[in-house]
């Protein structure tokens, strides 16, 4: 069963337990998807409606920021709930372990030894990891060990 088809699932069933927090939420990103695919004149792999949802979690955690900065707990709640029923869509996330594994093994094979060789590392290891692990943890991981 494809992403977009789980989405469709799960919003139906939303709307017959009536939870309309996560209704709302799935629909706005069947609407990104729907977005998307019009700006692609495509259809979208499962690929794409990754980086779609992507998108709304990382706006959701920007938005978190700000309701918490500006004490409007209700709100930041909302966005909280939001992020946790999309992160059920991305796949398995990497741990800081076997990121650090995958790390050294691109950095054998490309004979990096200075930060000077963090592009080469991050242009094969990016690609690789990609939706799989955390961007901002993997750069962090090949700064320490390039360092």
């Amino acid at each position: 069963m494809s992403i977009k088809e789980r989405l469709m699932e799960d919003m139906k069933d939303a709307m017959k337990k009536g939870d309309q927090i996560k209704l709302s939420a799935i629909r706005m990103v069947r609407a990104g998807i729907k977005n998307k695919e019009i700006e692609l004149i495509r259809e979208l792999k499962d690929e794409d409606v990754i980086d779609v949802i992507k998108t709304a979690i990382k706006q959701r955690k920007d938005s978190f920021a700000q309701f918490l900065s500006g004490k409007r707990m209700d709100l930041a709640e909302r966005e909280k709930k939001e992020i946790e029923i999309f992160s059920v869509y991305l796949p398995e996330q990497m741990g800081e372990e076997d990121i650090r594994k995958r790390v050294r093994e691109v950095i054998l094979e490309t004979g990096a030894s200075t930060s000077r060789d963090m592009g080469r590392v991050m242009k094969l290891i990016m690609p690789e990891l990609k939706g799989r692990a955390d961007g901002q943890l993997i750069n962090k991981v090949v700064q320490e060990m390039l360092s």
